[in-house]
């Protein structure tokens, strides 16, 4: 009995380790060889409705300026970790690219709505968040763990993806990569 359930912990906390990875790859990943348009899909805010116009928005409707879109959930340590950065990013870039937080937690098994609305309040983060309507969607996005990063360029085509913790400075390279386009 003892081992089933060491082996169901053991089983449980791999899980978790995939699921909420903190380091990137060397370097992060690298940007596309080819023009790939990111995968749409609606976003419910649970903040930033008046900044982003709606209360649900699709990543189509972003186009027009650079676009970063955060994957997280209220229960990864790595993510939490990243939003204080990722809200002095948002101050500083307001108007010149727009980041939006999507809550992947009930897809991760990392946390419900309620605690990621919890953890933005307690952080201060103001920037749009809030969660997707498609339960596949990290599969379709190729999101293996979280946090991770998409950059997405004003004319919809995905410029790079950054899986794992992603510090201010690396934030701001690769978005200003964008903008020099």
């Amino acid at each position: 009995m003892k081992t089933m359930i060491f082996a169901i912990m053991g089983l449980a906390m791999l899980m978790l380790a995939a699921a909420c990875s903190s380091e990137a790859p060397a370097g992060g990943s690298q940007p596309s060889e080819t023009v790939e348009t990111i995968y749409d899909f609606n976003i419910a805010l649970y903040q930033g409705s008046d900044e982003l116009g709606s209360e649900t928005v699709t990543v189509s409707d972003l186009r027009g300026t650079p676009v970063v879109l955060n994957f997280w959930a209220g229960l990864c340590p790595p993510c939490r970790a990243e939003m204080p950065e990722f809200q002095e990013f948002a101050d500083e870039y307001e108007g010149r690219a727009t980041l939006v937080g999507v809550d992947l937690g009930q897809s991760f098994a990392l946390g419900s709505e309620a605690e990621a609305i919890a953890l933005l309040g307690e952080l201060g983060v103001t920037y749009p968040a809030g969660a997707p309507d498609d339960e596949n969607l990290a599969r379709e996005l190729g999101v293996l763990g979280l946090p991770a990063t998409f950059f997405v360029a004003a004319d919809g085509s995905l410029h790079r993806k950054w899986q794992g913790v992603l510090n201010g400075d690396k934030l701001a390279e690769i978005t200003d990569e964008m903008l020099a386009q």
